[in-house]
């Protein structure tokens, strides 16, 4: 196996390699003046499997862009399958059409993916699992929740704090079937009180969301809000300030992917929120990093899906 990594999250294609004892393959990206992007193989891939890791977060066209370029490089280099690991895959909230005259991107991206030539593609935590079925070529949609649901229990044990005393929030109703997967693994039992809140998002502005009640209860509990995906704030940071004015002692967050927009970063540093868990499957840029983040790396379960790679 060839194991190649894109420019978006060198760090993870790193660890990843060092799990496997495979080196990363050599390639070169170019990027222009004009914004364009040059992908060059290095290496022999005639006859290889060949694996690319490439999250196409911010900036997502551009990442997208290089991971097609990636692909057509090693098809013309005659490379026998090849793998996209793509652990964030950019557009995937963009899966249904709100309004009259919207596209529907997330289909978009993946007919480019199937159309440029990739074998089979693994990706982390859809924002919604039907946008699985649109693929035609072999998928995989790993999940991070038991990972992240381990680390923050091991956590909490650490700090002393009873488990029983936490409760798991959903921070809308779409993502308690997420909430409830990691829940699971967060309690190791199957039974469990579960708070949902309900949101309404404003479809005419983007990042623009408010809470309109909770279900369920945190008087008196540490309330751990989970998701999916943190991009600018707008769902987590005012579910944890409901959470707090229902009862909660402390609120907590949970998320698989941070996407952040420019000030996310400070606006969660800044909110009632204790700690924020999340993983590595975006690149954390040293300007987005903050004393409340914790993050946890997915390199373990790459490396265990791709040794089934053949």
């Amino acid at each position: 196996m060839k194991l190649f990594s894109g420019t978006s999250n060198p760090q993870l294609a790193h660890k990843v390699s060092k799990l496997l004892n495979v080196p990363l393959a050599r390639a070169e990206v170019i990027r222009f003046g004009n914004s364009e992007v040059k992908v060059t193989i290095q290496e022999d891939v005639k006859d290889e499997t060949c694996v690319i890791i490439q999250s196409t977060s911010n900036p997502t066209d551009t990442n997208y862009m290089e991971l097609f370029f990636f692909c057509d490089a090693l098809k013309r280099q005659e490379a026998k399958k090849i793998v996209a690991v793509v652990p964030w895959l950019g557009y995937a909230k963009q899966n249904i059409q709100h309004r009259p005259g919207e596209s529907v991107s997330a289909n978009v991206v993946i007919e480019f993916l199937e159309a440029v030539g990739f074998d089979k593609v693994y990706v982390f935590d859809l924002h919604d699992e039907a946008t699985a079925g649109v693929f035609t070529i072999p998928f995989e949609n790993c999940s991070a929740f038991p990972l992240l649901a381990e680390k923050t229990h091991e956590f909490f044990k650490q700090i002393n704090v009873d488990i029983d005393g936490i409760a798991i929030v959903s921070p809308d109703q779409g993502a308690v079937e997420k909430v409830r997967a990691f829940g699971i693994h967060f309690y190791k039992k199957s039974q469990f009180s579960e708070v949902v809140i309900e949101k309404l998002r404003n479809q005419d502005r983007p990042h623009e969301a408010r809470p309109l009640g909770l279900y369920g209860n945190v008087q008196g509990k540490i309330a751990l809000i989970v998701d999916d995906m943190v991009v600018s704030g707008s769902t987590i940071i005012p579910a944890a300030d409901l959470c707090l004015s229902k009862g909660a002692k402390k609120v907590y967050a949970a998320a698989v992917h941070h996407d952040f927009t420019k000030d996310t970063p400070s606006k969660l540093q800044k909110s009632r929120i204790e700690k924020f868990f999340t993983t590595d499957t975006v690149t954390l840029k040293k300007s987005e990093n903050f004393p409340k983040l914790m993050e946890i790396s997915v390199a373990p379960l790459i490396a265990e899906e791709l040794k089934k790679v053949s």
